[in-house]
């Protein structure tokens, strides 16, 4: 795994990350919440905004702002898919899901197992681009919020239909009924 230590300059952040293998975790367990409970506790604990985001069935996109308090992406991000992890696993194995809990159990090192770890459920790192510019912002606001309806994904006939996004935010003036959004032009103009 390549650790990458962000450079914390940039205070608005397009951040990825993905269920393990792509296995559509979020979908299979009905667990969509768990995004927004993080992203709700992020908020509350360390004052950073959701300026958009898409919960996809097995990845996240989230453009993030982060206050000047704010040193280190890596362990905020970590501490999120570490908490939701442990949720996941608790919803599959509620739901009597063993074969993709064997899955994820097989695929964690001896490394990993003696550290205690006993699921791989997200991919091992995040994917995170610093915002420089606005229009930069606006192709991610557009990729995702269009992710629902585009290449394989044909989870609404509208984009701004899909439940699990910032789109009706920005397109129909609609707030989410989860997490709090905060418009990206209180930080870009």
């Amino acid at each position: 795994m390549i650790r990458t230590r962000h450079n914390l300059n940039e205070k608005t952040w397009f951040i990825t990350f993905t269920c393990f293998e792509w296995i559509s975790l979020f979908e299979i367990t009905n667990s969509y919440h768990l995004v927004y409970n993080w992203l709700n506790i992020i908020d509350q604990k360390h004052q950073i905004k959701t300026l958009a985001f898409v919960i996809m069935p097995n990845h996240v996109h989230a453009v993030l702002q982060l206050p000047e308090s704010v040193k280190n992406l890596n362990t905020i991000m970590a501490n999120g898919k570490r908490f939701m992890a442990y949720n996941l696993v608790e919803q599959l194995t509620n739901i009597g899901q063993h074969k993709i809990l064997n899955q994820l159990s097989a695929a964690c090192s001896d490394k990993e197992l003696v550290k205690g770890q006993k699921h791989k459920v997200f991919e091992p790192s995040f994917d995170a681009k610093p915002v420089y510019t606005l229009p930069f912002l606006h192709q991610k606001l557009d990729y995702i919020h269009h992710n629902p309806v585009s290449g394989k994904w044909n989870l609404c006939a509208e984009f701004t239909d899909y439940p699990h996004s910032s789109a009706a935010f920005y397109h129909d003036d609609k707030s989410h009924p989860f997490v709090t959004i905060t418009n990206y032009r209180e930080f870009w103009g």
